[in-house]
């Protein structure tokens, strides 16, 4: 369930999603779709004081499946989207939808730690978006990691 103000700022939130799940779907090496929460700056940073022990909100978040419990989860924070894609200059579904990649990759293995982690998930981002059409967010410097 996404909270209302995702619909409202994403009209075709009900395409966008699975649209940026199934670009990333070679990527996944799984047999179900990851569960996506749509949520608020405050109930993301419970989940990341519960989760993370960082008591603050941050654009995505991700949680692998665990045996018997879950398939893989995403969790986006609408004010802090909405506010990153502000700060770059970005269409806010743009964003978002590089946040969900973002998220899916992170569900694949891949990460950002180091540097050379980073370029190759940076680099995979930009392919599975060109794929749906959505301008690369690393050129010039304006990219954001979650």
């Amino acid at each position: 369930m996404a909270d209302r103000r995702w619909r409202a700022a994403l009209p075709r939130l009900d395409r966008l999603v699975p649209r940026c799940v199934e670009a990333t779907w070679p990527w996944l090496d799984r047999d179900r779709l990851p569960a996506i929460l749509l949520t608020t700056d405050r109930a993301v940073q419970s989940l990341n004081a519960a989760f993370r022990d960082r008591n603050k909100p941050t654009n995505v978040l991700t949680f692998e499946e665990m045996d018997g419990f879950g398939d893989g989860d995403i969790a986006m924070a609408y004010e802090t989207v909405r506010r990153e894609a502000q700060a770059a200059g970005r269409r806010f579904g743009d964003h978002a939808a590089h946040l969900l990649v973002h998220g899916a990759l992170h569900l694949a293995g891949y990460d950002h730690h180091r540097p050379d982690e980073a370029r190759q998930m940076e680099m995979t981002e930009s392919r599975i978006l060109a794929r749906l059409g959505i301008p690369n967010p690393w050129r010039l410097g304006g990219g954001k990691r979650g």
